[in-house]
């Protein structure tokens, strides 16, 4: 039996495992590091093609669609927004592939955010796809995100300062003032983001109360309360 050793390659999230024996005999010290680098760049570039996949083509025309003009690539939903009264709890206008088909394979989405006076907040929720950058344009904000190593970081934006929340992680925007109401345009590198809604994915999915009061190291009543108080307003 020949003597060979094995490279494994595991990637950040585990996405691909991949294995290689190199039989010693025939294969000099340089060659075995250029396939071992090669896996590598085999497995990084899958992690950098998860989110939205390249497209072979300038766009991608809905099927039942045979020619398209200017307007397929225009969404006016946004048309006076920043003109419009300010809304009663926080609110969020999306333009992503759902709103704007034209989207498809451009890996790229925006989102108008607004933040009426008085505490109002956006929710610990997290973008799976993609990463978040936030321009502040009105008003002020507090932000943050949690990282895997559970470490919070946080910041008070003024107008005209940019914000990124990273890939996947945990975060949140808050508009502390009493008396003045904040708008911000967000980024995403993705046509459709996604949102998972910490408050409502955990509390409003469905898992059994006695598992949620034990993974919350409460009582069951104390978790039927918070479901109670994120229930939709009649």
């Amino acid at each position: 039996m020949c003597p060979c050793f094995t490279f494994e390659i595991i990637t950040l999230r585990g996405v691909i495992w991949s294995s290689i024996e190199f039989v010693e005999v025939g294969l000099t010290a340089h060659l075995q590091r250029a396939l071992f680098l090669l896996l590598v760049a085999l497995a990084t570039s899958h992690i950098a093609n998860a989110s939205d996949p390249d497209i072979t083509s300038d766009f991608i025309i809905p099927p039942g669609i045979n020619a398209v003009d200017g307007n397929f690539f225009t969404y006016t939903g946004m048309r006076g927004i920043l003109d419009a009264d300010t809304p009663a709890t926080f609110n969020v206008t999306k333009a992503t592939m759902a709103e704007l088909p034209a989207l498809n394979g451009q890996s790229v989405s925006y989102a108008v955010l607004r933040y009426p006076a008085g505490g109002s907040v956006n929710p610990p929720h997290t973008h799976p796809r993609s990463a978040e950058l936030l321009l502040l344009i009105d008003g002020t904000l507090e932000v943050g995100f949690i990282d895997t190593t559970n470490k919070l970081y946080t910041q008070t934006l003024q107008i005209g300062d940019v914000f990124v929340f990273p890939k996947g992680l945990v975060h949140y925007q808050y508009n502390p003032d009493a008396e003045n109401p904040a708008t911000a345009i967000s980024a995403f590198g993705s046509a459709s983001a996604g949102t998972v809604s910490v408050p409502s994915y955990v509390f409003a999915s469905g898992i059994d109360d006695a598992i949620l009061a034990k993974s919350f190291k409460t009582d069951v009543a104390t978790i039927q309360k918070i479901k109670a108080g994120l229930a939709p307003k009649a």
